[in-house]
């Protein structure tokens, strides 16, 4: 979503709508991407078909129309331990809070002002709660939002790589989810829920939290203003965001534009 799809103001472009209309026609199935929950890719693409597949919470949760691909939830003792280690942040100066994001809805403790701003952001479903540890649902993501740099609070994170994933999905935002979840791997499910190889599969992305989902189809774009990780593992370059390098490389592709490493 955020610097592959959206546009440079960060919304959908217009241009999408009768795009997605085509592919439909095509018997192409277009799924959105995103560390973002469920509901908010459901408000986002509003104007979309019903049936349109989400894999949403960073290959957490993958759903088709009302129909659930699949899903990885986490151990709730697992996730109350992260939980516990957050709250402590703020004793080492660390300005940091914590979504708790559950199939049902997400959840927050922390009610400032500046801190549900951001959670705002990304959770169309968000529910505060006086405590993270009480939450009754299945818990799919836990997402760490630091004030500064997620990068200088990942390293406070390291030992729970040994059992789950941690990832980086944005300037502020650490992922921590169940090992082995990712885009790419929501990715290759939903291609065997509906009998669609790899080869036949093109996929965008600009972050880190993009590299599996890179990885998992036959056709892989970088966009340009990608992080230089995802340029290197990316098959093709596409545009820009700000230059709707998804919506014009798609065309390329529907056009039988033929592929090269500068293809965009």
């Amino acid at each position: 979503m955020d610097g592959t799809l959206l546009d440079g103001d960060g919304r959908i472009p217009d241009e999408l709508w009768p795009l997605l209309d085509e592919l439909d026609e095509r018997g192409i199935v277009f799924a959105p991407a995103s560390g973002r929950q469920l509901a908010t890719l459901r408000r986002s693409f509003d104007h979309a078909r019903d049936d349109v597949v989400y894999i949403a919470e960073n290959g957490a949760y993958v759903v088709r129309g009302d129909e659930e691909v699949s899903s990885d939830a986490m151990d709730a003792g697992f996730a109350a331990s992260v939980i516990e280690r957050v709250r402590s942040f703020g004793e080492r100066g660390v300005d940091a809070g914590i979504v708790v994001c559950g199939k049902r809805s997400a959840y927050v403790e922390r009610t400032d002002a500046a801190f549900l701003a951001e959670a705002d952001k990304y959770y169309a479903r968000l529910e505060v709660v006086d405590d993270l540890l009480a939450v009754d649902d299945q818990i799919l993501k836990l997402a760490i939002y630091d004030f500064g740099e997620a990068a200088n609070t990942e390293p406070e994170l390291e030992d729970l790589r040994a059992t789950h994933q941690v990832v980086v999905s944005g300037h502020h935002w650490i992922d921590v989810m169940n090992a082995g979840v990712n885009k790419g791997v929501a990715l290759a499910r939903l291609q065997s829920a509906l009998g669609i190889d790899r080869a036949q599969t093109a996929a965008f992305g600009d972050y880190l939290n993009d590299l599996e989902l890179l990885d998992a189809a036959g056709m892989s774009f970088a966009m340009s203003n990608a992080h230089p990780e995802v340029l290197a593992r990316a098959r093709f370059r596409a545009p820009s965001n700000v230059e709707l390098g998804v919506l014009t490389t798609i065309r390329r592709l529907l056009d039988g534009d033929p592929l090269d490493p500068g293809f965009g």
